[in-house]
């Protein structure tokens, strides 16, 4: 059977239909590009719009009415004005355009041949690490393709690597800390030594960010600190480690820097502080500036094992009960300070009992600072005297509650001269100066995810609170005012925030053994009557005074 042919709408018909389409989109091109002016002042309106009901609804309730009111005065004034409306029009418009142009992201610039070079040798030292015979299709081959290995990266001015997005496969054992170390090792060689880089790994997105860190502060001098009562501003660390910052003084400017706070009171988790570095590192400057902020609110004990009388500024202030520089004013001090803190906590436990708060003596904060304390123990066992170490057993057990710190600041040599007492409850920890990974972890507990720098400046080093993380610090220039090599500016800015002389130091005796003697009497005195008489509270804030009175009278040592 013959067939028919096919009407001629249906024979020509799909033809007839793309030249339609292809008119339609043309017309449709051209209009736009007639119309484009139109859209984009379109949109920006809408843009402008949006922007001003956000303002509005941000605005508060009781400030919408002096909004209205100086909007309205606008109004008024360009409609009043020779021609006000045209330019307000001219103006509405520009604003429109401006806020309707196209905003599409700009495709990142490609890096030159230099750069790109670095990343290809970059690329080639990671392929031992990050790549296996068994792998079918490797990330990372000998004369691969490192475009997929780096998606994100940036460079300085020097040409160097600052930011770098590194993707690794699944099978690296991101989770061991000896892979990890390696691969940072590597990339702080290859990617510029001199530098410190910041590592942030993402196990869960197998990919690896390596930023370089900006040198801290160092002209940060001593001040007062905005804190509450019971933080202490240990230093300064990056931006990016803290969410809190500190408005500090730098002459006539202002600057907010973010601090490392270290909390201690009775509801801190780490009450006690270990500081180690090694000698002109700046552990005594540490633990200067850590006496000039405890005293605005509290007492310190201060034990100083090296004998250079790095803090006899403090000699007779007000709020400084004793700085002791032998075995023997030491022995007897944190002796006392055994007794103090028993006599605390009888005081505390009896007011909780009686159903009343804590006595106002216990309250205040009472710091025992030592410095170099392995040094006093090694001329107390060559007198054959007990090792001031020992008499710490009850501080830094019971210290949290009876508002006792102690502050322990120690040299890497002298580290095996330390008790299992310090070692066990100081859980705050500070290394300050150049030191190994190694060591850093030993000491931190875990290592920091920075390079360590080989020169570095004095008080700079890390810090690690108890379990949290390690940041970078730079201790704030607190030195001895009295020492010649200390600069106008800095001895001025110490001098300010040392507190008044209780008694002057030319008036306190040094009668050693007299004083010995009275504050072990006085001490046993106050646990005895703590614990047997009933009018516990009054006696023992008169002994206290007692007591604190013998030790101010102790703080210039003897001769011999």
């Amino acid at each position: 059977m013959a067939r028919r042919p096919l009407p001629r709408i249906l024979s020509n018909g799909s033809a007839q239909l793309a030249r339609s389409r292809e008119l339609a989109r043309t017309a449709a091109d051209s209009a736009t590009d007639v119309l484009h002016p139109l859209i984009t002042i379109t949109r920006g309106l809408r843009r402008l719009a949006a922007a001003g009901r956000r303002r509005w609804a941000d605005t508060p309730k009781d400030r919408r009415g002096p909004l209205l009111f100086l909007l309205a005065s606008m109004i008024l004034v360009v409609a009043l004005a020779p021609y006000g409306p045209m330019l307000a029009a001219i103006a509405l418009m520009a604003a429109a355009a401006w806020m309707g142009r196209d905003r599409g992201a700009k495709e990142p610039a490609k890096p030159d041949e230099s750069q790109t070079k670095r990343l290809r040798s970059l690329y080639e030292a990671l392929v031992p690490y990050f790549s296996t015979a068994e792998d079918p299709a490797p990330l990372y081959a000998h004369g691969g393709e490192w475009e997929e290995a780096f998606p994100a990266y940036d460079f300085d001015g020097t040409g160097r690597i600052s930011r770098l997005l590194i993707r690794y496969p699944a099978y690296f054992t991101d989770g061991e800390a000896e892979s990890r170390a390696r691969i940072e090792q590597l990339l702080h060689t290859k990617s510029g030594r001199g530098r410190e880089y910041h590592f942030t790994w993402d196990e869960e997105g197998n990919e690896l960010t390596v930023t370089v860190l900006g040198p801290l502060p160092t002209d940060i001098a001593a001040q007062r600190f905005v804190t509450a009562p019971g933080e202490t501003v240990l230093g300064f660390t990056d931006p990016t480690g803290v969410q809190r910052t500190l408005p500090l003084a730098y002459g006539e400017e202002q600057r907010d820097v973010p601090p490392v706070v270290w909390r201690t009171g009775v509801r801190s988790t780490e009450p006690h502080l270990l500081v180690v570095g090694e000698p002109g590192s700046g552990t005594t400057t540490l633990v200067r500036s850590i006496a000039l902020q405890a005293l605005q609110h509290g007492d310190v004990v201060i034990v100083e094992g090296g004998g250079t009388g790095e803090y006899a500024c403090l000699t007779g202030r007000d709020g400084v009960l004793a700085v002791e520089c032998g075995p023997a004013g030491a022995v007897a001090s944190l002796e006392w300070a055994t007794h103090e803190t028993e006599r605390r906590l009888i005081a505390a436990n009896r007011a909780r009992q009686e159903g009343y708060p804590a006595p106002e003596d216990i309250k205040r904060p009472l710091w025992l600072l030592l410095d170099r304390p392995s040094a006093l123990g090694h001329l107390a066992a060559a007198e054959g005297r007990k090792d001031p170490q020992s008499l710490l057993q009850v501080p830094l057990r019971h210290g949290r509650a009876a508002n006792v710190t102690v502050v322990v600041a120690e040299q890497f040599d002298g580290l095996d001269g330390l008790s299992e007492a310090v070692r066990q409850h100081t859980r705050a920890r500070v290394v300050l100066g150049p030191a190994a990974p190694d060591r850093l972890a030993e000491i931190l507990g875990a290592p920091p995810h920075t390079t360590p720098a080989k020169d570095v400046p004095p008080g700079r080093g890390y810090a690690r609170l108890g379990g949290g993380p390690v940041h970078r610090l730079q201790v704030p220039a607190t030195p001895d005012p009295y020492d010649d090599a200390t600069s106008e500016t800095h001895r001025r800015a110490v001098l300010d925030l040392l507190p008044g002389r209780s008694t002057p130091a030319d008036a306190a005796e040094p009668v050693r053994t007299k004083t010995v003697a009275a504050k072990t009497v006085a001490a046993k005195t106050v646990t005895a009557e703590a614990v047997t008489a009933e009018a516990v509270v009054p006696e023992t804030v008169a002994t206290k005074a007692v007591v604190t009175e013998a030790v101010a009278a102790e703080a210039v040592p003897a001769e011999g």
